[in-house]
């Protein structure tokens, strides 16, 4: 087949990750399911352990694409931009859900709680404690990764390298710190309509800080390895998009969540 083409488009090859993508994330899933019901984890770990492989090969294949095979044209990277801000505005609604649930059960509560918010019997976290602190370590992450773009496009290799490295660290941390919170909860996720949207709101919050910290890792990675270049850097912008985004999120969900619904 000839490697000559008359347009910028990239038409990729065939790849088995896609395939083995779904049987990873279906075999996640119904372990999942195995380990609730007969709390059995053998099916998880092992639909886990291929997404993670499949994440990994897939990532290598797109890096040789956009940085070696020189594929990823500005059209290319055009489309990149639009579907990662696509993907965004998707998360945006997926988080406005949550927060519909909380305000509509917060602003007018049932009598079955009490008629009154936190229900009757809850203790919430004090908003001044570890959320407060969380709220400064992502606020500070926002920052070091704007660092780390700066520092990119003027082509400052190690303030980039370091940017990004304390913009992962700070990930790492705030994830400690929310499991730990997880851990110390005076109530858990079967508490009342309280439990429920707390749990889910803040735990997939939790769930972006990791995809996010998973992501800027990549970065990371990829930046030691001199993969970017103060024009060609569209991977790092998406991660700081992304992080961003959950930086947002995050003040959205301290402000409504631990301190006015507290």
């Amino acid at each position: 087949m000839s490697t000559h083409n008359n347009h910028p488009f990239h038409l990729v090859d065939q790849s088995p990750w896609p395939l083995t993508g779904a049987i990873g994330a279906m075999t996640t899933l119904s372990g999942l399911v195995q380990w609730f019901h007969f709390y059995n984890t053998q099916l998880l770990i092992l639909g886990t352990t291929i997404t993670l492989l499949t994440m990994i090969q897939w990532w290598r294949d797109v890096t040789r694409e956009g940085t070696f095979q020189g594929l990823h044209t500005y059209v290319v990277t055009l489309g990149l931009r639009w579907g990662m801000i696509l993907f965004i505005v998707s998360e945006i609604f997926f988080f406005v859900s949550f927060f519909w649930a909380f305000f509509h059960s917060s602003l007018s509560p049932t009598i079955e709680i009490g008629s009154v918010w936190p229900p009757v019997g809850i203790s919430p976290f004090n908003p001044l404690q570890i959320p407060l602190l969380n709220t400064a370590i992502l606020l500070a992450s926002g920052v070091t990764v704007t660092w780390a773009h700066h520092a990119l496009m003027e082509g400052n290799y190690s303030q980039g390298l370091q940017g990004l490295f304390f913009t992962v660290l700070l990930g790492i941390y705030f994830t400690i710190l929310q499991a730990y919170e997880y851990i110390e909860a005076p109530f858990s996720i079967a508490d009342a309509v309280y439990g429920s949207s707390f749990f889910m709101a803040t735990g997939f919050h939790g769930l972006h800080v990791i995809i996010g910290t998973t992501f800027l890792a990549a970065c990371l990675f990829r930046h030691y390895y001199e993969h970017f270049s103060p024009n060609h850097h569209f991977g790092f912008e998406a991660a700081a998009w992304y992080w961003h985004f959950v930086d947002v999120v995050w003040l959205f969900l301290y402000l409504s969540i631990y301190w006015w619904g507290s």
